[in-house]
């Protein structure tokens, strides 16, 4: 069964174009207008093994917030539409991950309850051009969409760089562990309730 959407949105501050292969093998071809959020979201593509297609044109010219924050609006609606009922899911997802310094860890429930506990402080307020606040913003985004249920902590770190990428590729590990079939379910849904 094909675990793909394609999505758009458009508002008076973004306009976003969207294809997910939940399925893939890490390809990538972002386009946000903003260079480190391109370079994270290929980082989470490449390590979550999806395939991922954004365009995503905002009003730069105020700040880098709107565009942030709808690309991770977008992308969760994406992941919950392609996981569907969520039927032969794995369900749990957990990863550490580091880089050079800094360690993060990411937990993920795909319980369809949102919830984003965040443990992530940056000791710079910008990473090049984009403030170190649009993480958060970013995975609330994205967790409030997906309606999953996702703890990130920054357990070390002193370079923002360093952080920021950790908090993604353990994000990414994660939701590919939780997003994974798994073969010993069949298409039962992981839940005692039956539903999630």
């Amino acid at each position: 069964m094909s675990r793909t959407v394609t999505l758009t949105r458009t508002t008076s501050e973004t306009d976003i174009s969207l294809t997910l292969d939940l399925d893939g093998t890490g390809r990538a071809e972002i386009e946000t207008g903003i260079g480190f959020l391109d370079h994270m979201l290929t980082s989470l593509t490449r390590h979550a093994l999806f395939d991922l297609t954004v365009v995503a044109k905002g009003d730069l010219h105020v700040d880098f917030h709107h565009t942030t924050e709808d690309v991770g609006i977008v992308l969760g609606r994406a992941i919950a539409q392609a996981v569907g009922d969520k039927r032969g899911i794995s369900r749990f997802g957990h990863a550490i991950v580091p880089m050079d310094e800094a360690l993060a860890e990411a937990a993920i429930d795909v319980s369809g309850r949102p919830f984003l506990a965040w443990a992530v402080a940056f000791r710079q307020p910008k990473i090049g051009t984009m403030d170190t606040e649009l993480f958060e913003e970013f995975f609330r985004a994205l967790t409030f969409n997906a309606l999953i249920n996702l703890h990130i902590t920054a357990k070390a770190g002193t370079n923002a760089h360093h952080v920021a990428e950790a908090c993604f590729k353990a994000t990414a590990r994660a939701l590919r562990m939780a997003l994974a079939p798994d073969p010993r379910l069949g298409d039962a849904i992981p839940s005692t309730k039956g539903a999630l």
